[in-house]
């Protein structure tokens, strides 16, 4: 019973393991076969065919070892009838015939070894039990000699239905050999796919972090003297490399958002030039103007120039930091613009870094909300998250799909004509990485979008 329980869940294993490998070959049509599955399969392949050929080469010498010991056994024991048919015609001076009817009459037929006597002619005198020709036996013969003179022979045959079902009982236990095996270099198969695949998928994720602005990311270390080259080698190439498109797309932005600006001061100043300076009411409108393109190309300077030293240069003078106090000296500066901002303080955090630069993150985090959130209160909530500190500013509304993804990218903004000069979470993110922390839109809204700041505790 415990035999048949264990081939049963061997059968239902091999069962739903071939299903689960047919599943991800189906996977593979649409998304291509991983180097998890490619190494997997190869081995799985390997040992499996390794464990079936084992098991039939061992059955193989199980049978021909138990067909040898079943011939040897059976030509004994026609030697043995033979030499007591020799003796008795010897002490009785009978003839084969005569041996062979008293055989007829004495001897009890079990039906399972066949013992006949056949004459120098070959006609068969005497036959008990099954054919010697039937399958599942093995025969041999033995001659009479009496007096030195050949009188016939004696034929032995044994069944081998013992040497079958021992082969059957073996059978299911090669199987469960088989599959052990099977499953253990499946393990050793899923094992090594991880190994070779975790550091490639590592360096995919790192290089999409960085492809998404996150220029700090730290790169994989990975373990093993190739992973380790492979992945300081992508690491060198993203600084060498990153200066090059950077330059480019940089200027292009910066272009863009100064040729607004530029075009209505030069415009507003040809209209001054055309005559408006004799009206003292346009003049000062225009003048207006040109104060206000020239203020929106100081933010805009000063906010490329900040982010520049911080990215160059990172956090100076760090210290100690209490983010409570810098959260209330941000909330405080928010207030005098009319904004209705509710701070919730949970416990110290204290932190290490700069807090200007701190302060400047929290301005902008809050200046975020005021340009682009919608109606209702601004919630600045700080508190402790394990071995850091967390500050979150909540405000109503929602980030359209087309900027969620490059939200923390320069000169990304929908509120240019309010002040906004696209720089505000980028600085943010910036000052984040060189405090070893993160920035990151927790929440993109409806109903409302939630940003969180992440820094490690003062040690």
């Amino acid at each position: 019973m415990l035999q048949l329980i264990v081939v049963a869940a061997a059968a239902i294993g091999l069962i739903v393991f071939v299903s689960f490998i047919a599943a991800r070959l189906v996977r593979t049509r649409t998304a291509g076969m991983s180097v998890r599955m490619q190494i997997f399969l190869a081995l799985a392949l390997i040992v499996g065919a390794f464990a079936f050929g084992l098991g039939l080469m061992v059955l193989d010498r199980i049978k021909s070892r138990a067909d040898l010991v079943a011939n040897e056994a059976a030509a004994g024991e026609a030697r043995t009838v033979a030499a007591l048919v020799a003796a008795e015609m010897e002490s009785r001076d009978a003839s084969l015939s005569e041996v062979a009817e008293r055989l007829r009459r004495y001897a009890q037929d079990d039906g399972q070894l066949h013992v006949s006597l056949i004459d120098q002619r070959g006609n068969t005198l005497f036959s008990s039990g099954r054919a010697p020709d039937a399958a599942g036996t093995v025969s041999a013969s033995a001659q009479v000699w009496v007096a030195g003179q050949l009188r016939g022979r004696v034929r032995v045959a044994k069944p081998t239905l013992l040497i079958e079902q021992t082969l059957a009982d073996f059978a299911p236990t090669i199987l469960v050999i088989s599959l052990l095996l099977g499953a253990v270099a499946a393990g050793a198969a899923a094992l090594i796919g991880r190994t070779i695949a975790s550091p490639i998928e590592q360096l995919t994720r790192y290089a999409e972090r960085v492809s998404r602005g996150d220029r700090r990311a730290p790169p994989p270390l990975g373990h093993g003297r190739e992973v380790m080259r492979l992945s300081h080698a992508v690491d060198s190439m993203r600084r060498e490399l990153q200066g090059r498109p950077f330059v480019e797309t940089f200027a292009a932005d910066l272009s863009h958002e100064l040729k607004n600006p530029v075009a209505a001061i030069r415009a507003t100043a040809e209209v001054l030039r055309d005559g408006a300076l004799e009206e003292p009411e346009q003049a000062a409108r225009f003048v207006a103007r040109i104060l206000e393109a020239s203020g929106r190309i100081e933010a805009l300077l000063g906010d490329l120039l900040s982010l520049a030293r911080l990215e160059a240069r990172g956090v100076e003078h760090a210290g100690s930091v209490d983010l409570l106090q810098t959260a209330r000296d941000a909330v405080a500066s928010a207030r005098e613009h009319g904004d209705v901002i509710r701070l919730q303080l949970a416990g110290p955090a204290l932190v290490r870094g700069d807090g200007v630069w701190l302060q400047r993150a929290l301005d902008n985090l809050l200046d975020n909300a005021r340009l682009h959130g919608g109606e209702g209160a601004v919630v600045v909530h700080i508190f402790r998250c394990s071995d850091e500190v967390c500050c979150t500013v909540r405000s109503p509304g929602q980030i359209p799909k087309a900027l969620r993804k490059r939200m923390f990218r320069r000169f990304v903004t929908t509120r240019a004509d309010r002040g906004g000069t696209g720089l505000g979470l980028a600085i943010v993110r910036a000052i984040a990485e060189a405090h070893g922390g993160q920035a990151q839109c927790v929440e993109v809204g409806p109903p409302a979008v939630c940003f969180e700041l992440r820094l490690p505790i003062a040690a």
